[in-house]
């Protein structure tokens, strides 16, 4: 059995080939996000028929229900679009890219040994997974994956295409916070961050307390004792974690207090190794089907 495993964001688009028992992957290459449904096809029947595979893992960066995109925000060429029908030589499985991490990081990740966990894909945007005693919620529609929209402002207008907190504090917003820096991305104003610059630290501060204010409510509601990062914030944890802390603990009931920060096992390749433990049907993904 080979799948191909796909990592599909909103600015990204990862590949890589599974085989064997386990989410073991071998890196094939990353491309920009395809910016159309025909060049998506060409590219994934491509890499299919050079690595003779027979199966498909897509994760892609919103709803899915089954095997039909219902909504892809940052790559609306794939709304309402069904992949078993655009790739009919291959048994297809599709999933929100934020479970599918959170599918690998249940299976052999950080939340192997827990049956309560958060997880947020924090990117372009800000993808979100629940482990709810030991299942990953996939919600109405697959609509369990949407903590982008959490707010903490009651004075916030609201947008069409992106969430409140999605707006202030996932990567792309950290890239605006830094351009006003003077730095190039947000990678950079962190690195910045890393070395005690407080001019960093204090543009930072914002943004991660408003994440860790509307952070405590999701582990509230789900009585989780762990939060699991992905996505390009990942690396960045141990700047960010102690930014968002206080702000997460003050408003939490002291039996959740101690709810720990922690960064994907796997790093850049959560959501393909997801991908590819679900094209294997996994038995954490089949008993989650809507």
């Amino acid at each position: 059995m080979r799948a191909l495993a796909i990592d599909l964001g909103g600015t990204n688009m990862r590949a890589a080939l599974a085989s064997g028992a386990t989410a073991r992957l071998e890196a094939l290459d990353r491309w920009d996000a395809p910016r159309d449904r025909g060049t998506f096809r060409d590219r994934v029947e491509a890499l299919a028929a050079e690595h003779e595979v027979d199966r498909l893992g897509i994760g892609i960066p919103g709803l899915a229900r089954g095997t039909v995109c219902t909504w892809v925000p940052n790559l609306p060429f794939l709304d309402g679009v069904d992949l078993a029908e655009l790739f009919p030589r291959f048994q297809v499985a599709l999933g929100n890219d934020a479970q599918l991490s959170l599918l690998a990081e249940a299976a052999e990740g950080a939340a192997s040994e827990v049956r309560n966990a958060i997880l947020l894909a924090i990117g372009t945007g800000i993808g979100s997974a629940v482990l709810a005693d030991g299942r990953i919620l996939r919600g109405e529609g697959g609509a369990a994956a949407s903590f982008g929209w959490a707010c903490a402002d009651p004075s916030d207008g609201g947008d069409a295409v992106h969430g409140w907190l999605e707006r202030t504090a996932s990567g792309s917003a950290l890239d605006r916070i830094a351009a006003g820096q003077g730095l190039g991305d947000g990678p950079a104003l962190v690195a910045r961050a890393r070395t005690g610059d407080e001019a960093a630290l204090a543009a930072l501060r914002p943004p991660m307390q408003a994440l860790g204010t509307a952070l405590a409510g999701a582990v509230a509601l789900a009585g989780a004792p762990l939060v699991i990062f992905a996505g390009g914030v990942a690396e960045s944890v141990d700047v960010l974690g102690p930014l968002i802390l206080p702000a997460l603990t003050r408003q939490l009931p002291p039996h959740l207090r101690d709810v720990r920060l922690v960064a994907s096992r796997f790093g850049a390749r959560t959501a393909m190794m997801g991908a590819a433990l679900a094209a294997r049907g996994h038995p954490i993904w089949l008993g989650n089907e809507p």
